[in-house]
């Protein structure tokens, strides 16, 4: 009896030992198939609404992919690529932050687009909201008086923050204006403290007026004053996965364009 005893344990083990490298195998199957059904977007903060219902829309589709994103200032995203970050996709607010991850390797030239503009306008919270006309000399210290600021971007770095200091700059009211400037992290930063009523004015961009609850834009810059707002994407080098692949061609795609559109966005 021991004999059959110590023989069924013999069997009973060679058994197990025979399952355990497929059971071990399994979770790396998962795991694997997981990140490739994972895209990652760095977005320029002023994309936060736009992407996320393209992100929806693409969803709707039956897409099996989970599309996560990573909204900033350009600025900071390009570095966080630049010190490894992971991402699949780029989209930058600027051509300039697209063009520094071009040149240090890190997105993929032949895959860059550029399909959406924007305006840069002056805007103020809503309860305080009068028109005013921006041209060339015009009367700042009036329009402030003698303690008001206007909120944007850090004017060497965060996008909406170098449009602004060029159109001042070529206003010729960079000089009067540059003390008053109260620089952000990010375009929504920059935002929030206009609807706070923190500060009297911020230069921001048009669709992210158009979604704020208690701010109203005043004007409009020239378009001559500043360069075009453009928003360039690209693919991320080595992270240009069949799923990242198939995402980014939807964020240029026709039912992309109709939300970009609906955020007031101009589509190329």
């Amino acid at each position: 009896m021991s004999g059959f005893i110590l023989r069924r344990g013999l069997i009973v083990g060679l058994l197990l030992a025979s399952l355990a490298p497929v059971q071990a195998e399994e979770p790396a199957k998962a795991s694997t198939a997981g990140a490739e059904t994972t895209v990652t977007t760095f977005a320029a903060a002023s994309l936060t609404n736009a992407f996320e219902d393209v992100a929806k829309a693409y969803a709707a589709r039956g897409e099996k992919t989970q599309v996560r994103f990573s909204f900033a200032a350009s600025s900071a995203l390009a570095k966080q690529l630049d010190a490894g970050a992971p991402a699949n996709i780029f989209a930058s607010a600027d051509l300039k932050w697209m063009d520094y991850t071009d040149g240090k390797g890190l997105t993929l030239p032949a895959t860059r687009a550029t399909i959406l503009g924007n305006a840069l306008v002056l805007v103020a919270p809503a309860d305080k909201a009068k028109p005013v006309t921006i041209s060339k000399g015009m009367d700042m210290d009036t329009l402030l008086g003698a303690n008001g600021r206007i909120a944007t971007g850090l004017v060497d770095s965060v996008p909406v923050g170098v449009y602004a200091k060029t159109a001042f700059t070529n206003l010729g009211l960079w000089d009067k204006v540059a003390p008053r400037i109260v620089g952000s992290e990010s375009v929504r930063a920059a935002l929030a403290l206009v609807e706070r009523g923190e500060v009297p004015y911020g230069v921001v961009y048009a669709t992210d007026a158009a979604v704020a609850k208690n701010v109203k834009v005043v004007a409009v810059f020239p378009a001559d004053s500043h360069p075009p707002v453009e928003y360039p994407f690209a693919l991320v080098k080595g992270q240009d996965t069949p799923a990242a692949k198939s995402f980014f061609a939807f964020l240029q795609g026709p039912e992309a364009k109709e939300i970009y559109k609906k955020y007031g966005f101009t589509v190329k």
